[in-house]
């Protein structure tokens, strides 16, 4: 079974930054799709951002050009950094890797990011 761990959420306050990162149990971090989603309070999951496999990325409208993923395949580690934030940013972020190849699909435990003053 694929574990994955999310690290670096907390209280920030309007206009900074927080880096989040995910650490995945595999032998083939490098195949998966990574992707970060967020659940803000009483609305549904949405996507943050995702890197394909082969470097490809994508972005929630509502982040672009202040968020941006990245990954270390060495260390099998996707980073979120996240700047500029704003309240509206405020939700649990959740840690994705799918290979929709084999329908596999993990998902972390979730981490707590709140942008309040």
């Amino acid at each position: 079974q694929v574990q994955l761990v999310e690290s670096g959420g907390g209280l920030v306050q309007p206009g900074g930054s927080l880096r989040l990162a995910c650490v995945v149990s595999t032998r083939i971090f490098s195949l998966y799709t990574m992707g970060w989603y967020r659940q803000p309070p009483g609305k549904q999951r949405e996507l943050v951002a995702s890197m394909a496999s082969g470097g490809t990325t994508l972005y929630g409208d509502s982040v672009k050009g202040r968020f941006s993923i990245s990954r270390d395949n060495a260390k099998n580690t996707v980073y979120l950094q996240m700047n500029s934030l704003k309240p509206e940013d405020t939700a649990v972020y959740y840690c994705n890797a799918r290979r929709t190849s084999v329908d596999s699909n993990f998902w972390g435990q979730g981490t707590q990011v709140t942008v309040s003053s």
